[in-house]
């Protein structure tokens, strides 16, 4: 396996025994085994971190690990060994976020194991709160595992934040949206977020 972690830890059962998970009706997507060809289901750990094919000691994954996505475009990374290196916050190890409404990264304090308990335990009710609206759950259940939604205003604006249930969503490609999540990032912020998945 080219993670080179126990099957015994969360990440490698995880890779070893699934094809990922959809928590929150989808919501969330947390990357496991290829699901096979199908090009609506949800991606594979390896296929959105870019894997050799053939294990190869000598490849890493750069500034961190993507273990999952969001519908809102969010990235969740386990940090690489020389993260500051590469301009994210927190600890090798650490769970980080970027999120979509700031078109930054945040440190979230929990290593993987910790991180994957509070999202099963209900974490990402109060994380997500003032990011979801009435009808939400059904709006997420109908899109696919590769699937995520823009938002139009875009949710770093003013517009969204004052009033998010009156923007307008649609059904994208996570690589149109993670896309979109660069060029914002590179034309208001000016920083390049990194790598957030290949899609």
């Amino acid at each position: 396996m080219q993670l080179q972690v126990s099957a015994r830890s969360n990440l490698g059962g995880i890779v070893l025994n699934c094809g990922g998970l959809l928590v929150d009706s989808g919501w969330l997507r947390i990357f496991g085994s290829p699901g096979g060809a199908d090009t609506e289901s949800l991606p594979g750990l390896a296929e959105i971190n870019v894997m050799p094919s053939t294990f190869d000691p000598a490849w890493r994954p750069g500034a961190g690990l993507v273990v999952a996505h969001d519908v809102l475009g969010g990235v969740f990374a386990l940090n690489g060994v020389d993260s500051r290196a590469a301009g994210r916050p927190g600890e090798p190890g650490e769970i980080i976020y970027f999120a979509p409404d700031s078109l930054g990264w945040e440190a979230l304090g929990a290593g993987h194991s910790t991180w994957l308990s509070w999202v099963l335990s209900g974490g990402l009710q109060e994380f997500y709160g003032s990011l979801r609206w009435d009808g939400w759950r059904s709006e997420v259940s109908m899109l696919n595992g590769r699937q995520g939604l823009s938002f139009f205003p875009p949710l770093w604006s003013a517009e969204a934040r004052q009033d998010l249930p009156a923007t307008s969503r649609r059904a994208v490609p996570m690589a149109e949206l993670m896309g979109l999540s660069r060029d914002s990032c590179l034309q208001f912020g000016g920083a390049e977020p990194g790598f957030l998945g290949a899609t």
